[in-house]
């Protein structure tokens, strides 16, 4: 195994110091939800702009300015198969550099089955050399501890190895976000054997804001993310009892008994915030209140 870690060797995870330097989640339609939050979130926090179906460029463009303006360091996600030409890509890039300084981009293929243009996945988009061209310092690239429901576990092992390979050949630095999880022990496992490829990028490991259990569980079913109802057990739930509402305790107690920095890694956490922003934010806060006294 790789020395990935030795930046964080004999460093003890501590919940503190997993939830330092978290990052966010939003949509387009989010602006009002994240102005009424930024208060309860640290400067310079990394927020994702999600790349929707149904939301237009300008919008996307319009949040990730959004984000720059409030003090938060903008991540706009830009999905592969939803691009229909390549320029299409060149005009986003272009409008986000111009809007917000751009140096960060998060890349995923996308839930097409089919591309709606010339890029068949993230690397696609990757290799043709625009990131950089268009001030790209750092890229997201998706990771998925669970597997993903429709692509065989080898491809998506040698799809991250391409696009570490792409990413460093441009000089590029990147980290690895995942979906989110329940269930610390298959990420712990995964984080093992991503260290084992002799990757050692930073990973931002994805739990769900507090939020009610019937949302959490739709989210889940969408992601493929498994609920079974033994890892419900561990939030006090039951799948059969769907009114009340959980918080990231439970897998962030568990990640932060399992990790080790030495074998696992530069790990951080990004939330999505099922529950709202403001709710997340506040958790978040609360959290790490309660971890100095």
């Amino acid at each position: 195994m790789i020395a990935a870690s030795a930046a964080v060797t004999g460093v003890e995870m501590t919940p503190g110091r997993l939830l330092d330097q978290f990052s966010l989640e939003m949509t387009a339609r989010d602006i009002d939800a994240l102005e009424q939050a930024a208060p309860l979130i640290p400067a310079g926090t990394r927020i994702s702009v999600t790349f929707l179906p149904n939301e237009d460029f300008p919008a996307r463009v319009a949040a990730a300015a959004t984000v720059r303006r409030l003090g938060f360091v903008p991540v706009p996600h830009i999905s592969a198969r939803r691009l229909r030409s390549a320029a299409e890509l060149e005009g986003f890039l272009e409008s986000l550099a111009a809007a917000t300084g751009m140096r960060d981009v998060f890349v995923v293929a996308g839930d097409p089955p089919q591309p709606e243009g010339p890029y068949e996945d993230a690397l696609a988009v990757v290799r043709t050399g625009l990131l950089g061209r268009y001030g790209v310092r750092h890229v997201g690239i998706s990771g998925y501890p669970e597997g993903h429901p429709d692509i065989d576990g080898g491809k998506l092992w040698r799809a991250l190895l391409d696009k570490h390979e792409a990413l460093t050949g441009q000089g590029l630095d990147y980290s690895i976000m995942t979906q989110f999880g329940f269930d610390a022990d298959p990420i712990l496992a995964w984080l093992e054997q991503v260290r084992g490829h002799d990757v050692s990028a930073p990973v931002r490991l994805g739990v769900a804001g507090p939020a009610s259990v019937k949302t959490l569980l739709r989210f889940a079913a969408r992601c493929g993310v498994g609920a079974s109802a033994k890892v419900m057990a561990k939030y006090g739930l039951s799948l059969t009892r769907l009114l009340g509402s959980a918080g990231p305790d439970p897998i962030i107690r568990d990640l932060v008994e399992g990790l080790d920095p030495a074998v696992h890694g530069d790990v951080r956490l990004h939330f999505y915030p099922f529950g709202g922003f403001t709710k997340t934010a506040q958790w978040v806060r609360d959290f790490q209140a309660a971890q100095t006294r």
